[in-house]
Formats: structure tokens, sequence, C-alpha cells
């Protein structure tokens, strides 16, 4: 951690620094689960139960170092290995325990799950068309979820996380179709308005409750992860990935540039 890093020991450098317990406004720091083998395959997770490879566990690492001098109240993740792989360093890091939150899951992609889009798009094309359009209330075949049933999941359980500690700064790692609803129910984007936002690999991503709603603070800060032997991915819809700095999206500049 540099001595630039927000609230890094030592530093009396200005500028935005790291989340701090203060009123009743409850910050969330949403954190995408580190990269897995299934990732770099571009294949549907959804909730089978994948864990992180090598590099998705040293991604884990550097996030829990990262998050070490900030001020956090309390750790939640989903109950899917890959994210709880990502919380265990960041816990141990702050001498917390990782609560689990089932509704903090990736969406429930049905009969997408262990397909890659290719595979999707030749052998699933109508379903494949109905996905990529954003249809809310498409229900993926084989039992998954729709935008707007997912979207309620979510929804609640981020409502429940900041009223159940107001004031306070919570983090909270899930998967990229979790953080896409975040960013919406933050920005006011629409289910079915194509995304432009980045869903990082171990990014922190956050975002404030003010009794009434949420707000977005930062989004894809991936400036730990400068030591990472490759670039974060973002796979949930097959859309390349910009560089960061490129984004329209607000981030923690005390950190990121």
């Amino acid at each position: 951690m540099s001595a630039s890093e927000p609230n890094a020991p030592g530093s009396n450098a200005r500028g935005p620094i790291a989340p701090e317990s203060g009123g009743r406004h409850t910050e969330l720091i949403l954190v995408r689960h580190g990269v897995t083998a299934w990732n770099r395959e571009r294949r549907f997770q959804g909730q089978i139960d994948i864990g992180l490879d090598d590099e998705g566990r040293a991604q884990a690492v550097l996030t829990g170092r990262r998050l070490a001098v900030w001020h956090i109240d309390a750790i939640y993740a989903s109950d899917l290995s890959r994210a709880r792989q990502t919380a265990e360093p960041i816990a141990a890091e702050r001498g917390l325990a990782v609560r689990i939150e089932p509704r903090l899951r990736e969406r429930h992609y049905g009969s997408f799950e262990g397909r890659t889009h290719e595979e999707l798009e030749r052998l699933q094309t109508e379903a494949w068309r109905r996905w990529r359009r954003r249809e809310p209330d498409f229900a993926l075949p084989g039992g998954g979820e729709s935008l707007r049933v997912f979207h309620a999941r979510v929804a609640a359980a981020l409502g429940d996380l900041a009223r159940v500690h107001p004031g306070q700064t919570v983090v909270a790692v899930t998967h990229g179709g979790v953080l896409d609803i975040a960013y919406r129910i933050a920005t006011g984007m629409a289910l079915e308005a194509p995304r432009g936002h980045d869903l990082l690999n171990a990014s922190l991503n956050r975002v404030r409750w003010d009794g009434c709603g949420f707000s977005l603070l930062a989004w894809a800060d991936i400036a730990h992860l400068a030591t990472s032997r490759e670039p974060a991915h973002d796979d949930v819809e097959a859309r390349p990935r910009r560089d960061p700095l490129e984004s329209p999206v607000p981030r923690d500049t005390g950190a990121t540039r």
C-alpha cells in the first residue's frame, strides 16, 4: 500500500478518502469475486459453485490488502465458493467474520449455466437473443430467473444490508450480475438498457444509502490489481472491456490513476 493510498498510515495526501462511518448514511463496498477458470472461458457460472483459480486467489489477497486500512464494520459474501474465497482474505485483514447472505448469489441462468457464450448462440439461439435484448420478464429456460425477479432479490438484499447497518460501512462480496443490478438501482438505469458500465473481477464498487435510496459513489476501481499478472475480466455480457480510464462512470480517483 503506497502512501498515496486513501487513509494510508503517515499520508497527508488530499483527495478522496476511504469510506468512514458517520451519520445515518450506509456505504456498501460491493466487490466482485476474483477470476475463475470459467471466467476465462466465457462460460456461464450462474449458481454453479465454481471456485477461484490461482490468479483469482491472488486478486483476493490484493483486495484484502487494499481494504486493510479502510474503515469497515461488517463483511458479507454470497454463499458460492468464489465469493467466499474472495471475502476471506478481506475479513482476515480486518479481523472480522464473513457473514453469508445467499441473496447475494449470481443470477440463476438455468440451462445457460455451464455453457459458453458461443455454444449458447449456436445451440439456444432464440433464448440467447432474448437474453441479449435484456427482456425484463423473460425467465431463462431451465428454471432460470428473469431480470425482474433477479432485480427484486438483489434490491431486497442490498436494502436489508443498509437498514441493518445504519451509519456503517459494509463490504459485500458478490457477482457480476448482482453488480449490474446494483449499478442500475443506484443510477436509475432501466433494466432493459444496454450496459455501458464495467463489471470487473475483484473490483471495488461503492454505493451509498441515505435512508430513501442508493446513489453511486465510485465504480470499477481496480487500482489494487496493478501488480496482478493479467487485466481484470469483464465477461458477463460478452462485451469488449474498455481501458478503465476511459469509463464515464466515477471512480475512486485517489487510487486509480
